[in-house]
């Protein structure tokens, strides 16, 4: 399908320069950008493409500064980045959803599945599962007894999700990724072995969470794990038992949170950050990539190293460890010195 330039502006509240009537049926980066294409200028590393891309319609923020002219035709709006995000979204939505339960998918005869639902090849739906309308079950999906599915998700091939868990409306699970496997509980007994605990509480997702791929969140051992509405996880994090994300916070891959700690609403988690258990982390907190987090985090903090420092302090103290070679060196020769 195709639209012009003038087309999106109008669809964005944004306005154009150049050729309003220039046609795209395409996306792309606008470091390889096409013709015939649309794409999106918002982090300034890239502006030097802007000048020589190939694609036919850039959409650029209202405020940035050209130094020359540009080939393609420019669409500004107030945030590039979002805008893009929601012509992507506009895009997706013209694909029309799947519907049907295939033949060799099996759907327990006492599990509720409603209307206009897509169940795909070998996905399993066990007994007392309830799915809801618009729902999307793609292929060697295993849904659990008594699991609760909401309207419009999706679960892409593999998804796992056990007994008991509840899934809100509009969340996206991405392949691979498990829900309600057992919290990692063991009680160590007095000849050195471990006696496992019973897990058996489940997990809650909230409406519009998405999940990465090989993303796993343990079920609470009483209670529930939640994972609130709006957020986002990463591929391959690991939520341990019993432990609750606030809504809107995003969490970045490898990123590992242990049992029975909160996360407060609007955070922003670096990669391979670990916080350990039972701690209360407030709101807003930002973390960048390898925090280590060992002790209570008050709102609007922002962390880095490990163990973790407030982030300007971690930066300052980065001159010094960058030098420390040099200054080993500076100190063994003033002891050479004072020696003589």
């Amino acid at each position: 399908m195709e639209f012009s330039a003038q087309q999106i502006a109008q669809f964005l509240q944004g306005r154009v320069e150049g050729d309003e009537n220039i046609k795209v049926n395409n996306v792309c980066r606008i470091e390889e950008g096409v013709n015939g294409a649309l794409a999106f200028l918002a982090n300034p590393k890239y502006s030097k493409y802007i000048y020589d891309t190939e694609a036919s319609v850039v959409i650029i923020n209202e405020d940035f500064q050209l130094e020359h002219p540009t080939k393609a035709t420019l669409v500004r709006v107030k945030d590039a980045y979002s805008a893009f995000a929601t012509l992507l979204e506009l895009y997706n939505s013209m694909n029309p959803a799947r519907q049907g339960i295939s033949s060799l998918a099996f759907v327990n005869k006492d599990a509720k599945v409603a209307e206009n639902v897509y169940v795909g090849e070998f996905a399993v739906i066990e007994r007392g599962a309830q799915v809801g309308e618009g729902t999307q079950i793609y292929p060697q999906v295993f849904v659990g007894e008594n699991v609760k599915i909401g309207k419009n998700v999706v679960l892409n091939p593999g998804v796992r999700i056990y007994h008991d868990c509840v899934v809100g409306d509009n969340c996206i699970i991405h392949s691979g990724a498990v829900l309600g496997a057992d919290g990692f509980g063991f009680a160590p007994l007095e000849d050195g072995t471990f006696k496992k605990i019973p897990q058996t509480g489940n997990v809650v997702l909230e409406d519009n969470v998405e999940i990465g791929a090989n993303t796993c969140v343990d079920r609470s051992t009483m209670g529930s794990t939640i994972i609130k509405k709006g957020a986002k996880l990463d591929n391959l994090c690991q939520v341990a038992h019993n432990v609750t994300i606030d809504h809107d916070t995003v969490i970045a891959g490898q990123t590992g949170i242990a049992g029975s700690t909160s996360l407060g609403a609007n955070c922003f988690i670096g990669g391979q950050c670990g916080i350990i258990g039972h701690l209360k982390v407030g709101d807003r907190v930002k973390m960048g990539a390898k925090t280590g987090v060992n002790n209570n985090v008050p709102d609007d903090a922002e962390l880095m190293g490990h163990p973790a420092i407030k982030a300007r302090d971690y930066m300052k103290s980065f001159v010094y460890f960058k030098k420390l070679p040099e200054l080993e060196k500076r100190i063994a020769e003033l002891e050479r010195k004072l020696k003589d």
